[in-house]
């Protein structure tokens, strides 16, 4: 049995995809005879960045507090790959997006002299992140083709994809009911906002849709629908526990999951575990790369009048999402956590 140290970093009072990951892993480490543990390190903001990378590389995760050896460390997300270990895989997440395909938006809010100091920055940030990468890391996972991608534009550096499963939670199909599901944290790149026009073009007319999350942006969204006339048809439920999340993919139509360039995304693979279609956009990133239109879902440009009428087929057609869903749950069937724990756990 080995001894095996999960980490990833996160920014105080923060919950993101990578730590449901996380937290999936170290229990499927278990699950398979490993003895796992979660650590969290700091992943501080703008300014402050080296200092959170020296913070992971002076992490001591050799040992336990105990004295125990530590076989194994899975890194997932910036900087947690800075910490030091003879045996270290890392599997990507994201490193700091906003100093690599994220920084034209980025910097374009900044003054002159602030772009002048953020360039340098991302500068050294993409070479720690080289050198950690080529030097510093045992084995290199991409949580996708699209991050697999940025690796290879940014950093030269070569990896393996190894697709995250879905969480260990009670997914089912209990109906198709009559509603399209978005569930997402409430913020710009996951484009709530671009649903709800697509719920209000004509060809959309009836859709009833049910949205879940919180974020910075969920005052304007529901603004946005007041505008529209929509409030007898979207609703906002806000955060949801485990269990609510679950019972929403249960009874679910089919789920709408369209952000910008994503990087994996759970909410396919979580459809998808609950047998239902994924409507995404062309540009959506990781999303596109496991949802094929005809199959388990659709893939659609990001406009309004497209995505309505993809959500407006599904809502029109139960054995449509039915047909579809069998083919969602297929393959999730072929995304497991016993392949992925084979696959991160050294020999």
């Amino acid at each position: 049995m080995s001894r095996i140290a999960v980490v990833t970093s996160s920014p105080p009072f923060v919950e993101g995809g990578h730590l449901v990951i996380a937290r999936a892993l170290v229990r499927a480490l278990e699950e398979h005879g490993h003895q796992a543990d979660l650590i969290t390190t700091p992943s501080n903001r703008f300014g402050r960045q080296a200092s959170a990378y020296l913070a992971n590389w002076m992490t001591d995760v050799g040992r336990t507090g105990a004295g125990e050896r530590v076989d194994q460390v899975i890194t997932l997300r910036y900087p947690s790959y800075a910490v030091r270990h003879a045996r270290h895989v890392c599997w990507l997440n994201h490193p700091m997006r906003e100093y690599y395909d994220l920084w034209e938006d980025f910097s374009a809010r900044l003054s002159p002299q602030g772009r002048l100091k953020e360039r340098v920055r991302r500068m050294a940030i993409q070479a720690v992140d080289t050198y950690l990468f080529k030097h510093h890391v045992t084995k290199l996972f991409a949580q996708s083709k699209t991050v697999q991608a940025r690796l290879l534009k940014w950093n030269s550096v070569a990896s393996e994809v190894l697709y995250p499963p879905a969480p260990q939670r009670d997914y089912r199909c209990e109906s198709y009911g009559d509603f399209i599901f978005v569930y997402s944290r409430l913020a710009p790149l996951k484009r709530i906002g671009l649903v709800i026009d697509a719920l209000s073009t004509p060809a959309a007319a009836g859709v009833r849709c049910v949205i879940a999350g919180d974020g910075e942006e969920r005052e304007a969204l529901q603004t946005r629908i007041r505008e529209r006339g929509l409030d007898k048809r979207v609703s906002f439920v806000g955060h949801v526990t485990d269990e609510a999340l679950t019972r929403y993919l249960a009874t679910c139509r089919a789920v709408c999951f369209v952000p910008r360039d994503e990087d994996f995304g759970m909410v396919t693979v979580e459809a998808f575990a609950s047998a239902k279609a994924v409507v995404t956009a062309t540009d959506s990133g990781a999303p596109v790369e496991l949802v094929t239109a005809g199959a388990n879902g659709d893939v659609v440009a990001p406009e309004p009048p497209a995505l309505g009428a993809a959500l407006a087929a599904l809502a029109g057609d139960a054995a449509l999402a039915e047909r579809l869903g069998r083919g969602a749950a297929a393959r999730a069937a072929d995304i497991t956590w016993a392949n992925a724990v084979d696959r991160l756990v050294l020999r």
